[in-house]
This record gives structure tokens, sequence and C-alpha cells, in this order.
């Protein structure tokens, strides 16, 4: 498979929009941003200002995710930062396993069509190679819990617990959120 990751820069914005941008500009859809914005935040920013905010998070040093490429076409997205920046620093519901400034990944999303071929599993592993290219000790996720049973497709951002096993992540603790109707568990990979 000749799967290519690459950070999403200011140079990838066009690509960026492709993935997480809603066919009406207008339109105020998640952007990657429910989760990476507190929730006051989330809810004023709206339409084609939401585009503009993650316009600029591709422009910090620090890019807010990364993109799948198959033969020079976008086909994935990986939302990938800092816990400290995101809404889960302060969660009551993901719980905090230890003091590492761990880095979280929190939505993954293959475009329809390109499903099925490991798109999702190579997203993964390029978000924890770009957090550890950028000094993260340590790489978690919060995905379903499923059991192998099907994820709402809507909810299916979040992972499951066997894709990021198969990245190398180990089960660190429960939480008391839920996707899809399953229960969310913290799954944290270390870093060298």
């Amino acid at each position: 498979m000749g799967i290519e990751i690459e950070a999403a820069t200011r140079a990838r914005f066009d690509d960026v929009a492709v993935m997480l941008g809603p066919r009406n500009p207008t339109s105020s859809v998640c952007w990657c941003l429910s989760h990476r914005l507190d929730s006051r935040t989330n809810r004023e920013l709206v339409g084609p200002a939401r585009r503009e905010y993650v316009r600029e998070l591709t422009g910090r040093p620090i890019a807010p995710g990364v993109l799948a490429y198959d033969g020079g076409e976008v086909v994935g997205w990986a939302a990938v930062a800092p816990r400290a920046q995101l809404p889960f620093e302060r969660s009551r519901k993901i719980p905090h396993v230890d003091d590492l400034p761990v880095w979280s990944v929190w939505c993954i999303r293959v475009r329809p069509g390109h499903r099925g071929r490991g798109i999702a599993h190579a997203l993964l592993r390029g978000a924890v190679d770009y957090a550890a290219a950028n000094g993260a000790p340590a790489v978690e996720g919060y995905p379903a819990d499923n059991a192998g049973q099907r994820v709402d497709p809507t909810m299916a951002f979040v992972g499951t617990r066997h894709l990021f096993e198969q990245a190398g992540f180990t089960k660190a603790a429960d939480t008391d959120a839920v996707a899809g109707g399953f229960p969310r568990v913290l799954m944290r990979r270390a870093l060298p």
C-alpha cells in the first residue's frame, strides 16, 4: 500500500478543507474543532469562521494533525496535539493516567470510497510518528471499546480499541465517556 502521511501544514490547507470542510461553505460543521476547543468557543465559532480558525491552526509550528495521501490524492485525516492544549486536559470523563505531557489522537477520518484499505491504520501510525518527532513522551487515544461490533459511522471517528491495539497502544484506563453506545477506553502508547 502506497499511503503517504504528511503534516497538515498551511501549504496543505486545501487538502485539510477537503477532509474536514462542508459542501456548503457557510455550514457550521465540526472542522475537527469540537474536541480541540472549549465548548463556549466551539459554540461561538460558526460558519466560515471555523474554516479560518483551522487555516490559522495549519500555520502554527505544530500542525493540527496529519493527512493521508494515496497517489497524491488526500484520503484521510487524523487530529493529534498535546493534550494540554485540548479540552481533554480538563475532562471529567477522560481521566489522567499520570503527569506526563502526553499527546492525544481523537479523530480519524477516511474519505468514503477509500475505506477498508488500511488507511486508518496508516493515519494512526502517522499521528504517533508526528507526535514522537515533536517530543511527545507518549500518545493517548480514547476509542470505542466495541468488542468487534459495528460502530455507527457518525461516531467512528474516535476509532476502535482494536485499531489502537494494532498500532501498539495498550489500555491504560476506563473512562466515563461513550461513543456510539460503546464505552470509550483510554489507550496509551509510550514513545522512545
